[in-house]
């Protein structure tokens, strides 16, 4: 990604965080129109994309909301299908910037130059998720449960699903990044304590997709990343199950979570201070560029805008 490239990614990403932050605020299931707005403006941007747009919508007791999907048509004649996703709704009272505006900001920003990018040989799905946040998580109430239980009953082939979570926060103090139990004697040496790389979290049924996805994003100097894979769908250490991936898991489906690791380095973490102000750019504007080199070659060359 050339310097120019970047700043306008990252004044993009800038936009769109602004507006679900700033404009729309906490996107709550407390709040049915700021969760349409949000998810809108999604479907908008995607749109504007040179995309086409589908609202899954879906009711939950007395509420309306939707999953917004959109697709990107791979040319090759045994093309995979992958899909991008990140949940859109928040936590009440938290007008959630990590917590997920940028991951849909990233998404939108991967969506947009993939369109760019000629000949691109495998289909990509985009899909912003509603009701990811509690009380909803972990029920069949769950956007990305109700999609990957549509994908399903159709039987549509899915290679992969690449779960975007909380991707915005980065802390660079000795001691400021924490693990789950269990995760750092796994990690061992490569454990970092401070939080300026990406996770990649797999399942060992996912071991695959994860070996994939690490490996197109470490041809990103760029990007530090981590890698780990947890046996039995995550379920030994639950805090690797805290988003849109377990769903898939829990189907069947390989999937991994791309995450700045949420609530073990963001101090921020579902409180009304989760604001703009404390997200890093470049990194984001980084991780755009990585998500394309797996989508576009898993590494093998430099994507070309």
């Amino acid at each position: 990604m050339s310097l120019t490239d970047a700043s306008r990614v990252k004044a993009r990403l800038c936009e769109h965080i602004g507006f679900l932050v700033r404009v729309v605020g906490e996107r709550s299931f407390r709040l049915p129109q700021n969760l349409e707005r949000a998810g809108a403006y999604v479907g908008e941007v995607l749109r504007d994309s040179g995309l086409t747009v589908h609202r899954e919508g879906y009711p939950c007791g007395k509420l309306e909301t939707a999953n917004w999907v959109a697709r990107l048509e791979g040319s090759a004649p045994e093309r995979r299908h992958f899909l991008l996703g990140a949940h859109y709704d928040t936590v009440t009272g938290c007008p959630g910037a990590d917590d997920n505006a940028s991951a849909v900001a990233v998404l939108l920003e991967t969506a947009r130059w993939l369109r760019d990018i000629p000949g691109l040989e495998d289909t990509v799905s985009f899909v912003a998720f509603a009701l990811e946040e509690p009380p909803f998580f972990g029920t069949r109430s769950m956007g990305s449960r109700v999609h990957a239980e549509r994908l399903r009953r159709g039987e549509e082939r899915l290679d992969g699903m690449l779960c975007l979570e909380m991707v915005g926060y980065t802390c660079g103090v000795p001691g400021c990044q924490g693990y789950p139990p269990l995760v750092k004697p796994l990690l061992g040496s490569r454990a970092r304590d401070v939080g300026d790389y990406i996770a990649i979290v797999g399942s060992t049924e996912s071991a695959g997709l994860s070996r994939e996805v690490t490996r197109a994003f470490r041809s990103n100097p760029d990007l530090p990343v981590l890698k780990l894979n947890i046996p039995f769908r995550g379920r030994l250490i639950p805090q690797v199950r805290q988003s849109d991936h377990s769903a898939f898991w829990d189907l069947g489906y390989s999937a991994v979570m791309i995450t700045d690791t949420a609530y073990y380095r963001n101090p921020h973490y579902h409180r009304a201070t989760d604001g703009m102000e404390t997200l890093d750019f470049d990194f984001m504007a980084r991780l755009v560029e990585s998500l394309v080199r797996f989508f576009s070659g898993y590494g093998r060359e430099e994507p070309k805008l």
